[in-house]
């Protein structure tokens, strides 16, 4: 039996032929009825995926303590605000507040916190998490309505869960790849006719035909609004993802249920989408938007960059064996390399306006 959403999105396609990967990522995702946001609990244990701030406080708060060093070498301004984009039921930002207002209780009092969130239920859940700082927090339906001013930005796996272009190598180049209906009454993969222009392909040999390339302007565009605010209010984002270093060819689009890989068109509404982060691109926007880039680091080099490891140790200190271990895990697992481990799969950037170096990344040039 397929999912109500995927009635909706086959009768579209009757109707009007068949649509964008981009319109089926978003409407998956988003659709008012439907939409997996809109209808599932995605984060946690009960969810469809953890997300590193719901597997240890560890991963808040070494988010935390950059943010303190970014304001640091920002001249430490008064007036911080404090914007997460994205904050999943508010655990991360619960975590970086907790070791602000310990590190640097100046910037802590004088800051204020902007979370934004479109949807009304995980805005009910962020309350909750975050009621002991319910005077210092507000809450945005778009970026663009937090103020003007001296801004630090956390963005943790937002890029991965804003919709993507594919196009598909044929044998008169690179076409369009959308939704389309089967024999069967299936949804499947077809080609349309919108081409690419070979210019943004990476350079080398033309791949063979069936090669995938992804493209993601809705991307660009929340990378742009993120860079032009700095440049205008001037600050720090931070932004942490499942991606790659490297732009290159492939089809990273994926859906996961139950903790499962399921695949992209199985279970519409039911199942969250996403597809890896293209870090190289990010970075051009922001270079081309006139920011300073601080990039490319794995997730583990950059938490142990910020003291995971002796922060780990205190945190396990005096703890019964069985609390020990649990400790291990969770750095292992946010921080440790090989198979379902974050800390080679997530990779993190940051832009500042003006130019600065931040720990731990490295000086560039």
């Amino acid at each position: 039996m397929s999912s109500p959403l995927a009635q909706k999105i086959k009768a579209l396609i009757r109707a009007t032929g068949p649509i964008s990967v981009t319109d089926y990522f978003s409407m998956c995702l988003a659709d008012p009825r439907y939409g997996y946001y809109r209808t599932r609990e995605p984060f946690g244990t009960a969810g469809d995926f953890i997300t590193a701030p719901e597997i240890s406080q560890l991963f808040g708060e070494m988010v935390g303590i950059f943010m303190v060093h970014a304001w640091q070498r920002h001249g430490s301004p008064s007036g911080v605000q404090l914007v997460e984009v994205g904050p999943g039921r508010g655990t991360m930002m619960a975590d970086m507040l907790r070791v602000i207002s310990r590190l640097s209780p100046q910037m802590f009092d004088d800051m204020t916190v902007h979370l934004v969130e479109t949807s009304e239920r995980l805005r009910g859940i962020q309350r909750v998490t975050l009621e002991a700082y319910s005077t210092k927090v507000q809450w945005h339906d778009s970026f663009e309505n937090v103020s003007d001013g001296f801004t630090l930005i956390a963005a943790n796996e937002l890029f991965d869960a804003i919709p993507i272009r594919q196009f598909v190598k044929t044998p008169t180049g690179f076409r369009e790849r959308l939704v389309g209906l089967d024999a069967d009454d299936e949804l499947t993969f077809t080609v349309g006719v919108a081409t690419l222009d070979p210019q943004i392909l990476p350079a080398g040999a033309p791949p063979p035909d069936g090669t995938i390339f992804e493209l993601a302007p809705a991307r660009q565009a929340v990378m742009l609004a993120l860079c032009e605010r700095l440049r205008q209010s001037g600050g720090t984002a931070l932004i942490i993802d499942y991606g790659h270093m490297v732009t290159g060819f492939g089809d990273t689009l994926q859906a996961l249920r139950a903790h499962e890989y399921d695949p992209p068109l199985a279970h519409p509404g039911e199942a969250d989408l996403t597809s890896h982060v293209d870090f190289e691109d990010l970075a051009r926007v922001a270079v081309g938007a006139g920011v300073h880039l601080n990039g490319g680091l794995r997730q583990g080099d950059f938490l142990y960059g910020l003291g995971l490891a002796e922060r780990a140790a205190a945190l396990a200190r005096d703890k019964e064996p069985a609390a020990q271990k649990l400790v291990a895990a969770a750095v292992d697992r946010l921080a440790g390399e090989g198979a379902g481990k974050m800390g080679e799969l997530f990779k993190v950037i940051a832009v500042s306006s003006p130019a600065l170096d931040l720990t731990p990344f490295r000086p560039v040039g």
